[in-house]
């Protein structure tokens, strides 16, 4: 019986907590590395001015 419950559990609950983490953390890098990157790219652009 506790197996079940366990399992039921690990399914509903933590597995997609997981995954939504997961997917949060690799957002945050992912836009942080391309926020980075346009930067490096477009030094001196008088847009990036604007966009702060």
């Amino acid at each position: 019986m506790i197996g079940e419950i366990l399992m039921v559990l690990w399914l509903l609950v933590l597995v997609p907590v997981g995954v939504m983490v997961t997917g949060a953390v690799i957002a945050a890098g992912l836009g942080w590395a391309l926020h980075r990157n346009g930067e490096t790219v477009h030094e001196g652009s008088e847009l990036i001015e604007i966009n702060d």
